[in-house]
């Protein structure tokens, strides 16, 4: 439609990012006021509706002017669509299910993500302009418009806004499908602790500024925040260098896609027996070392030789593999450390800090490289070992309880690497223990 109007190409991909900032931040509150099903079945009529305007807005009888504005209205839409999507449904699927299944609920939307390039790359390959390519995407977004209809509300959420009766009809049946008895007697044991729990909370209302009341929410959130911004920072600019991995972009492309999916499978295997922040460290900084890698090899060996060729092929699919695999278990661990009352709020913020993050790895190729041509990868490198510094502040959440307010999250407390992290345990109530606010025990206590 711009044809080689270049800076018509850079506004609309402007516009796309800001779709997604803003499309975090607004989706992710709205989930927490009012559900987290309502606002994924909003996301993906809009999703759909988006979709077509893109693909048939554009027509030579409106003229460039109103062609482009209504395509660009179609971007900015349907990326703010997807961010609804995307991160409402990585919510609910967390909070749906208790901690054995907790990870597993997390990192399958990563398979399906790489699932989705691959798919992808096969539409692209048959339908090689942008009016078929468009059309075929819309059309193929028309079921998933059938999803609310499928889809539960979380009883996690529901219960955290008094709604105790639709909370046990979910439940109920969930545990008719699992072909498991529902403890009545466990569930109302947990209502009454969540009720006492309501009674003596301090956080009465939903909205950003709880994240930012009390000292330890406000270290987590900002260093969260941080985290991802790095994580979309390395994995947008490193990316950005996929179609030199080979000549045929389509093989390139796809050889990306299935780097992810080994990646995840990877991390999929190492949270379930290493925690969160010890395999993040590892994939984090196993992706500064290597971006460091990149300089000697460029500079050292000779330019355009085999040698040369080979090796930064390989230190670009390790560097693709890190940067996936930590991606993936930020998303995880960033879930698992926000309260519900305000989880969609916290990603939300998270995912909209993260989209700056994507918009300077995308920029710094081109802009950094002009003042040196290894100053992007220097700086992905840096970065990422800022973020391993940061994040050993943060507690590990390995099988511990989802928390519920941010009280829960004061008594989670820190984990300073010279401090002991306090010992914490719960009321357990059968599978739906986690509801139970968390307890503190003595230093001393050993049960």
């Amino acid at each position: 439609m711009v044809c080689d109007r270049v800076s018509w190409k850079s506004f609309s991909q402007m516009v796309f990012f800001s779709g997604y900032m803003v499309g975090s931040l607004i989706f992710g509150i709205l989930s927490d006021i009012f559900g987290r099903r309502p606002i994924m079945g909003i996301s993906f009529f809009i999703i759909t509706l988006a979709s077509f305007i893109c693909a048939l807005a554009p027509q030579e009888s409106l003229g460039f002017e109103k062609s482009y504005s209504l395509f660009i209205l179609g971007r900015f839409l349907l990326a703010c669509a997807t961010r609804g999507i995307a991160l409402t449904g990585f919510v609910i699927g967390v909070e749906i299910v208790g901690p054995t299944q907790r990870l597993f609920t997390g990192i399958v939307i990563e398979y399906f993500f790489a699932l989705g390039e691959l798919i992808l790359l096969v539409f692209a390959y048959l339908f090689r302009t942008w009016y078929q390519l468009h059309t075929a995407l819309a059309i193929l977004s028309l079921p998933f418009v059938l999803f609310y209809f499928l889809l539960p509300e979380s009883p996690r959420w529901m219960i955290s806004k008094g709604h105790y009766d639709k909370a046990e009809k979910v439940l109920r049946h969930i545990a008719k499908v699992n072909q498991k008895d529902f403890d009545s007697i466990a569930y109302q044991r947990l209502i009454t602790e969540e009720k006492k729990r309501q009674a003596v909370s301090h956080e009465k209302h939903h909205g950003c500024i709880i994240l930012f009341r009390s000292k330890i929410m406000f270290i987590i959130t900002m260093n969260i925040s941080f985290q991802w911004f790095v994580q979309n920072l390395v994995f947008y600019g490193v990316s950005q260098n996929t179609g030199v991995w080979l000549s045929n972009p389509y093989i390139s492309f796809g050889a990306s896609a299935v780097v992810e999916i080994i990646s995840y499978a990877t991390v999929h295997l190492a949270l379930r027996y290493w925690g969160r922040k010890a395999v993040y460290c590892v994939f984090v900084m196993g992706f500064a070392i290597f971006a460091f890698l990149v300089v000697p090899v460029q500079m050292l060996m000779i330019k355009d030789s085999p040698g040369q060729y080979g090796l930064m092929f390989i230190i670009h699919v390790v560097l693709k593999f890190f940067a996936s695999g930590s991606y993936a278990i930020i998303y995880i661990y960033a879930n698992e450390l926000f309260p519900t009352q305000v989880r969609n709020t916290g990603i939300g913020i998270c995912s909209m800090i993260a989209r700056l993050g994507a918009i300077v790895g995308t920029l710094s190729n081109d802009v950094l490289a002009r003042v040196w041509l290894h100053f992007p990868i220097a700086v992905f490198g840096i970065t990422s070992i800022i973020a391993v510094v940061f994040i050993t502040v943060c507690p590990e959440t390995l099988n511990r309880p989802l928390p519920q307010t941010v009280d829960d999250v004061e008594r989670m407390g820190l984990a300073f690497p010279w401090v002991r992290a306090r010992r914490l345990t719960r009321i357990q109530i059968d599978d739906m223990d986690e509801n139970i606010a968390l307890k503190i025990l003595p230093e001393d206590n050993t049960a």
